[in-house]
Parts: structure tokens; C-alpha cells; sequence
């Protein structure tokens, strides 16, 4: 097999519909609802139209929140607020129903999927759906080694590349994206100053568990270091995921290519997810018009991505969580606007006479 290219996912990615967008936004100039009424709602229904190729938009029906899970070596630093190698509890958590994420999705009837495409625990520990997709154990520490093999890349991103088609096949309509990981913030970072050229303190946060300041001060060492090893291979994708990403990362980045390709919306959750959509851009540029930003998370790195890639987040709630819940929380908000969109009036204009013109006058 070939070694893959991402930069071949320009060529696959068109952008949504736009014929479809023009006839959508005609469309709601027509509606009973006064133009500008509903806010940000006609910007979502008119881009999730676009992304349907539909118009009246159809319900979104089918959403399905996707997780990666992954464990990072640079965990073992202290740079986390929760111990290495113990992602596999988050995992635990969303399967028993007892996370944040877990409880909203089931409230909104979106069924959850986690990939584990590189935890460092005992498969055994969880159900074989969620381990069979292993890349391998635990990511390398990006301060000092690379966190994959190129070819562990590869086969990451593959994988994500599998679950985008095996979503889109299935009848999913709108992914909720997100991460279960233990030092994920890092890298994610890493990844995210690499792209941005800027320094590590303007990309160091606090994580979603939250990190005392010595903690913060070991984290943006690690991302300094691990900085240096970025800029040298900052020309391959592929090998900048395996310099300084990770098994979920790349697995992350793959699905977002692909998703994008199968022209499957996605609403992107926090900074993990921000890192791997801003390197599925550099690979294609196009790739972000199939994309939506959840929510805000409070990681500078996070608001560093987005505007890179002009996205401007649905939600501001303070929501640090992680784990997909700030993008599940707009979840109602793109079904609002889609119901509306398709489900309010036209209205019937009927011409006012004067009564001059009636000659009454």
C-alpha cells in the first residue's frame, strides 16, 4: 500500500452546495418570520442546507456523537490535572452512562460511539467495539520522542477515515465530535502553535480537569519542547501528527478529511478537536465549510484555531468538560434552526389597495 497523502484530500473535498445555500436564503426571505428575526438561526439552517444539498433543510434525525479515546505519554510529566494512563475511567464513565456527555446525549437520543485508537490499559478492561480499533498503547512523549511511527500515523488516520465512512454508510446525518484523553491538551497545542507560528505560552491552558500553575508552567515547557521537535516537519501532515499528535489525534484528523469528503457535517467540541480540524485544513482547504464549532472552551489554543479557520463558536457557557459535551449542547441549536427553517410559513402577500385606487376617493 502506498503511503497516504493528505494533501490528495484537496482534490476529493468540494464545499457545500452553494446553489442550494442561495435557494435556501431566497427561501427564508420568504418566511412569515421577519429576515433577521431568528438571529444565527438562518446562518445554521442555510449552511446545513448547503451541506444537504436540500432545500427546505431537512430534520437533522440521526446524530451521532463520536469520541476517540487516547492516552498521551506526555501525561506522565504532570501536565494533567487526572493521572497517566487512565483515560480508559473516561472511557468507562461515557459506556456506564455516568458523564457529562453520556447524560446529555441520552437526553437527546443521539447514541455514542467511542474508538479507542490509543489507550494504555489491558483491552480487557473494555468492551472489544470499543478496543478493536487499537492503533497501539499509549502515544510516545512529544518533548522528547515522537508520540507515533509514520506508519502508526498512517494507520490512525486510516481508522478515523474507516469510522467517517462507516458513519456516513450507516445513515448518520450530523456527527458531535469529540475526545476522551488523558494529556490530550498538550499535544493538541502543540499542533495548534506549530500551525499558527506562535509561542507555547499563547497556546497553554489549564485543561478540562483544570491544573494548578506549576502545572501550567510544566505543561508549557513540554510545549515548547515538543514545539521545537513540530517545526521541522511542519511541511507533512502526516508526520507532524506522528512527531507530535497522537494515536486519537490522527484518528481525529482523518475522520474530519473523510467526513468532509462523504459531506457529513460535523460539530467540533474543544481544543483536541480545533488542533486535528486545523490540520485537516492545511491538508484541504476546504475541508472547514463542513464544519461547525460547538463552543468555546476557554483553551486559548482553541480560540487560536478556530479564527484561523474562521469559525465562529455556536456557544459560550464555560463548558471545560471536554468529552463532546459543549458540542452536544449546541446540538438543539442546529435542529432549531433546521425545524424552523423548514417547518415556518411562507407568507401569502396579498396587495394593500389604497383607497384612491379603489376609487373611493
Amino acid at each position: 500500500m502506498s503511503r497516504l497523502n493528505l494533501d490528495d484530500f484537496s482534490d476529493l473535498i468540494e464545499r457545500p452546495d452553494n446553489g442550494v445555500r442561495r435557494d435556501a436564503e431566497e427561501r427564508r426571505e420568504r418566511l412569515t418570520v421577519p429576515p433577521g428575526a431568528l438571529g444565527r438561526l438562518d446562518e445554521l439552517a442555510t449552511w446545513l442546507s448547503a451541506a444537504q444539498g436540500a432545500n427546505p433543510v431537512r430534520p437533522v434525525e440521526r446524530p451521532r456523537v463520536i469520541l476517540f479515546a487516547g492516552d498521551h505519554g506526555v501525561a506522565g510529566l504532570g501536565v494533567s490535572a487526572r493521572p497517566a494512563a487512565s483515560a480508559h475511567t473516561l472511557v468507562r464513565a461515557v459506556l456506564e452512562g455516568e458523564s457529562p456527555v453520556a447524560v446529555l446525549a441520552r437526553r437527546q437520543g443521539a447514541p455514542v460511539r467511542v474508538v479507542d485508537a490509543g489507550l494504555d490499559c489491558d483491552p480487557a478492561l473494555l468492551p472489544e467495539d470499543v478496543v478493536r480499533h487499537r492503533v497501539r498503547r499509549g502515544s510516545g512523549r512529544i518533548d522528547i520522542e515522537d508520540a507515533l511511527t509514520v506508519e502508526e500515523a498512517e494507520a490512525a488516520v486510516r481508522l478515523g477515515m474507516r469510522i467517517a465512512d462507516e458513519e456516513a454508510d450507516s445513515g448518520t446525518d450530523l456527527v458531535v465530535l469529540g475526545d476522551l484523553s488523558v494529556g490530550g491538551t498538550t499535544p493538541a497545542a502543540v499542533l495548534i502553535a506549530a500551525l499558527c507560528g506562535t509561542d507555547a505560552s499563547v497556546v497553554t491552558g489549564r485543561g478540562g480537569a483544570g491544573i494548578d500553575d506549576l502545572a501550567w508552567m510544566r505543561k508549557c515547557a513540554a510545549i515548547r519542547d515538543a514545539l521545537r521537535r513540530a517545526r521541522p516537519v511542519l511541511g507533512d501532515q502526516l508526520e507532524l501528527l506522528a512527531a507530535v499528535g497522537g494515536a486519537d489525534l490522527a484518528a481525529t484528523t482523518g475522520f474530519l478529511l473523510q467526513c468532509a469528503v462523504r459531506r457529513l457535517p460535523v460539530i467540533l467540541d474543544g481544543v483536541v478537536s480545533s488542533a486535528c480540524a486545523l490540520v485537516a485544513q492545511r491538508a484541504a482547504f476546504r475541508a472547514p465549510d463542513w464544519w461547525l464549532a460547538g463552543q468555546l472552551s476557554g483553551e486559548p489554543g482553541q480560540s487560536k484555531a478556530l479564527d484561523r479557520m474562521a469559525l465562529n463558536p455556536l456557544l459560550d457557557h464555560g463548558v471545560t468538560v471536554g468529552e463532546g459535551t459543549g458540542a452536544l449542547l449546541a446540538l438543539p441549536l442546529v435542529q432549531a434552526a433546521a425545524a424552523l427553517a423548514a417547518e415556518l410559513p411562507e407568507r401569502t402577500d396579498r396587495r394593500t389597495e389604497s383607497p384612491e385606487e379603489n376609487g373611493d376617493a
